[in-house]
C-alpha cells in the first residue's frame, strides 16, 4: 500500500518507498525481537557480537561510536555478554 499524498510524481514515488520501507523495517524488527528473547539477548547485544565477529577486538569507546549508543550503556552491554561469556574483556 503506497500513500495518498497528491504531489508530484516523484514525491509521491519516494514517500511511497518510503512507507514500505518502514514497513519492512517494523516487520522484520518485531521477527528479531522475539527471536532475540528466546535468546536472552538484545538488539543492542547482537549487534556487539555481530560487530566483534567481522571487525575483530575492539574497544568499548569504538564500538559505542559505531553503534550509536553512550559509553555508558556500552559498558552494561558488555557486562551482560562477558557475564554469559560470550566475550572476554582483554
Amino acid at each position: 500500500m503506497g500513500t495518498y499524498y497528491k504531489g508530484q510524481p516523484f514525491e509521491v514515488r519516494a514517500l511511497s518507498a518510503y512507507l514500505k520501507l518502514v514497513r519492512a523495517v517494523s516487520s522484520v524488527s518485531g521477527r528479531l525481537q522475539r527471536r532475540l528473547e528466546g535468546l536472552g539477548l538484545t538488539e543492542n547485544q547482537l549487534g556487539i557480537l555481530e560487530m566483534l565477529l567481522h571487525l575483530g577486538p575492539l574497544c568499548q569507546k569504538s564500538m559505542s561510536e559505531k553503534l550509536f549508543t553512550s559509553e555508558g550503556n556500552m559498558t552494561l552491554l558488555v557486562d551482560a555478554l562477558e557475564k554469559r561469556t560470550w566475550v572476554k574483556r582483554i
